[in-house]
């Protein structure tokens, strides 16, 4: 899908796919998880953090993160997509988009629930729910193909 960057280099690592792309974004999503259609939203040129967007990527975040967003909505039925920006650990800028499904599994702390972490061999720590097990993957990679349909739309 193009030219290589940072962001697809951890794919393979957390397990996501990337499903749409233009000129200057990228939305992957885990293949694995408690949530249905929990997803990267990430520029594709090596951008540490949302303060050093520049130029037409600062203009097209906002349509960027809500196209994403609503697609990521109806393909899962969620009622509400999370957005989380961390700015520590990984210097790339990459936004969290999860949707609440099933209700309940989030809330302002991630994810609801008892939480865990395991570290990954690039030394980025991925947060895993104690009390949420991981969803069907063929649920998970069922919604991951409708995103890929509406953002081509």
């Amino acid at each position: 899908m193009g030219e290589s960057s940072a962001a697809e280099a951890g794919d393979d690592e957390l397990d996501r796919i990337e499903v749409w792309r233009d000129g200057l974004w990228r939305l992957s999503m885990a293949r694995h998880g408690p949530t249905l259609g929990f997803a990267y939203l990430e520029p594709i040129r090596h951008v540490p953090h949302l303060e050093d967007l520049e130029g037409d990527e600062a203009r097209t975040f906002g349509p960027a993160i809500a196209k994403a967003s609503e697609m990521l909505k109806q393909a899962s039925g969620a009622g509400l997509v999370y957005a989380y920006v961390f700015g520590g650990g990984i210097p790339h800028l990459h936004v969290h988009l999860a949707p609440n499904t099933p209700e309940g599994v989030l809330n302002t702390a991630l994810i609801a629930g008892e939480i865990g972490e395991r570290s990954l061999p690039s030394g980025a720590t991925e947060i895993i729910s104690k009390d949420h097990p991981d969803l069907p993957e063929a649920e998970v990679a069922a919604v991951i193909e409708r995103v890929r349909e509406l953002m081509a739309s």
